[in-house]
């Protein structure tokens, strides 16, 4: 299975900049359900850019909208992956993001040179020369596109998710650890797409009807990224 590459700092001006770049970026690693999502975007060397580009969680719902369009238009590849509950539970949320960010920079390494993925860790085995990028959704307009394909793609999917189990109102946390969420989890245990290696998720499953107070508890640890944003 993947592990994370040892990483050295990176500094923006340390090499010259490639004319490809694959900006890769993920979102949902925090949230206690659905999965974690993963895009890659490359953008053709000397193309005007799209204007308003931005870290997705600077951006509105509507707004990220209309700019995935675009990017989809746009680039010269893009790619997506979502990274179901299953593979989660099974390799944990890390591994499983590192497996959505191979899986992303092959589908695009037939045209790039070089990948910028935004964090702190590098999958192993890319197909291209890649940089881990700390920050990188607020510095790289490839990362910035890749985080609002992202973004787009996976809270489309909580609100399909939504049709089928309304009880947890997935349209509106999108799987997050919001007060909402935890008390629809301690009410009604958890549904097939919540992520059962989370321990919120774990407690409501092992003591149905658990006090609300005895999930928060848990949080901390079980969601790196409370804020409904990656």
């Amino acid at each position: 299975m993947a592990d994370a590459a040892p990483q050295l700092t990176f500094h923006l001006a340390a090499v010259a900049a490639p004319a490809r770049i694959a900006g890769v970026d993920e979102a949902g690693r925090g949230p206690l359900a659905g999965p974690v999502v993963v895009a890659s975007v490359v953008f053709a060397p000397g193309r005007a850019p799209i204007n308003g580009l931005n870290d997705s969680k600077q951006l509105s719902a509507e707004r990220r909208v209309v700019l995935a369009e675009r990017i989809r238009e746009r680039a010269l590849a893009w790619h997506i992956v979502a990274i179901d509950v299953e593979t989660i539970d099974r390799v944990n949320i890390f591994q499983a993001t590192m497996l959505g960010m191979r899986a992303c920079v092959e589908a695009v390494a037939h045209v790039a040179e070089l990948a910028r993925i935004d964090g702190n860790a590098l999958p192993r085995g890319l197909p291209c020369a890649a940089e881990a990028w700390i920050g990188g959704d607020t510095r790289c307009r490839s990362i910035m596109a890749a985080s609002i394909l992202a973004k787009t793609h996976r809270d489309a999917l909580m609100v399909a998710l939504h049709a089928e189990f309304p009880q947890y109102g997935f349209d509106q946390h999108k799987g997050y650890s919001t007060p909402g969420h935890l008390a629809a989890l301690a009410e009604h245990g958890p549904c097939p797409h919540h992520r059962r290696s989370f321990a919120p998720v774990r407690n409501a499953q092992r003591l149905p009807g658990l006090n609300l107070l005895d999930l928060v508890a848990d949080v901390a640890v079980s969601s790196p990224d409370p804020a409904m944003a990656g």
